[in-house]
């Protein structure tokens, strides 16, 4: 998993959908505190960070100080300030690269290859990210924010079968066979209904914008989320 921490919502739109693309899964703040916050949860399965260095509540380098206090984590900068004072401070609190703004994606991601092969890290595949939640497959468990979302095994076989399928149409039927040989018990139509609008709740998404009802056919996870 990547922590993304930059405050341009336009660069995080680029990065999300060119990572996602790439395989990786993403966590992004926009401020020092969402940061920390969320290193706190998940840093055992962040394998890299890239920091801006301006951020509204402090700096890129304070968070990179924070996170040498306890990791060895490759960390990235990017930055529009590309003078030599800038590089120095960077690379002296930590960082093992450092990239200037505007800068070009394949540029910045065969980069952050380069840095994960030199430390031997390998990106965990075990936490995916639909939207603002994040699935840890390997605890089972799905998290908002700092939040954890409590789903039923039922709602969490579904996002998992969703998951497994993204970008597919899924038909009714096609769900309802695997979940009746997952969970071993019979799965009515008519429940299937009632988990998909829970499902659809807990995630944050009420009015099925990504987990879509595909009319006369079934439902999808859009591959785009």
């Amino acid at each position: 998993m990547i922590l993304l921490v930059e405050d341009d919502p336009i660069i995080v739109e680029g990065l999300l959908l060119t990572m996602r693309q790439e395989g990786f899964e993403m966590l992004t703040a926009q401020s020092k505190g969402e940061a920390t916050d969320l290193w706190a949860r998940f840093h055992e399965q962040i394998e890299l960070c890239l920091l801006d260095i301006t951020l509204p509540d402090g700096t890129g380098y304070e968070i990179c100080e924070f996170i040498r206090q306890t990791s060895d984590v490759p960390v990235l900068f990017l930055t529009a300030m590309d003078d030599e004072i800038h590089t120095v401070l960077a690379l002296e609190n930590g960082a093992d690269d450092y990239i200037t703004k505007p800068f070009h994606i394949r540029e910045l991601v065969a980069r952050m290859k380069a840095v994960l092969r030199r430390s031997g890290t390998a990106v965990n595949r075990n936490v995916r990210r639909v939207k603002d939640n994040v699935i840890d497959l390997s605890s089972a468990k799905v998290y908002r924010g700092n939040e954890e979302v409590v789903l039923s095994a039922m709602e969490y076989k579904l996002l998992l079968i969703m998951l497994s399928h993204q970008g597919q149409v899924l038909t009714r039927r096609q769900i309802l066979d695997i979940l009746w040989d997952d969970a071993g018990a019979f799965v009515e139509d008519n429940t299937l209904t009632v988990y998909i609008r829970r499902l659809r709740n807990k995630l944050d998404d009420a009015e099925g914008e990504w987990i879509e009802t595909v009319r006369g056919m079934g439902y999808r996870l859009r591959r785009d989320v």
